[in-house]
């Protein structure tokens, strides 16, 4: 089943020299279940794809379809609703509340939503994750692996259908990075989840199923992994 299509997307910026065409009619489709690399040099359009696929800002022309759902269709309180009900993210910094506990910081999508926690599913995944004796712990009192980790447990939390990741472990040392990925590679596959990840480590976009090549706002490549 597509989970997430964009058509003849187009985002332009105006900036104090005239205009920057950060897309230029991408034109993608995403299935359930796939874990895919979207790759490219600085200023390719890369993020600025991941931020339309997310709803985290609005296409210039053509449209983003999540779920089967036109995302320009939506007014902003329907847009975040649905965002936190279909979407998790995990961003390069970690954006961790420092003011909360890790387990405040984990279900705070949820309580945000006004759902109960499921403790069985948080206790399973804090576990996959090795946050198990951390749940207390402040934020600051971890090492930016284990903040990248509760950052993934916080997007897994809700149970989301799709995991957009950006850079996320550009924070990160090669050893623990590659860990963070296998971590997320296999939540997709226990929990049936699709998940995008925007990096420029080729050794990380290897572990993808699939890799997509943005460069000059548009698509150069498509290939899935063998």
């Amino acid at each position: 089943m597509e989970v997430l299509k964009t058509v003849n997307l187009k985002k332009t910026y105006q900036v104090s020299s005239g205009e920057v065409q950060a897309l230029r009619g991408v034109n993608i489709s995403i299935m359930e279940g796939e874990f895919v690399a979207i790759v490219g040099s600085s200023g390719s359009g890369k993020t600025t794809l991941l931020n339309m696929l997310g709803g985290l800002d609005k296409p210039s022309e053509g449209s983003v379809y999540v779920r089967g759902e036109r995302l320009e269709n939506m007014d902003s309180e329907e847009l975040t609703i649905f965002r936190r009900r279909n979407i998790g993210f995990v961003f390069q910094n970690y954006n961790l509340l420092p003011i909360l506990n890790v387990y405040e910081n984990i279900t705070l999508p949820i309580r945000l939503d006004g759902m109960g926690v499921d403790e069985g599913f948080l206790k399973h995944i804090t576990g996959r994750l090795k946050l198990s004796e951390k749940l207390y712990h402040m934020p600051e009192t971890l090492s930016g692996g284990q903040q990248q980790r509760v950052a993934i447990a916080r997007a897994l939390s809700a149970k989301p259908a799709v995991l957009l990741c950006d850079e996320p472990t550009g924070n990160l040392d090669s050893v623990t990075g590659m860990e963070v990925v296998g971590l997320l590679k296999s939540s997709a596959y226990e929990f049936q989840q699709t998940i995008v990840i925007v990096t420029h480590n080729e050794e990380i976009a290897q572990m993808a199923d699939r890799i997509i090549r943005i460069e000059d706002g548009k698509v150069k490549g498509d290939a899935y992994e063998e």
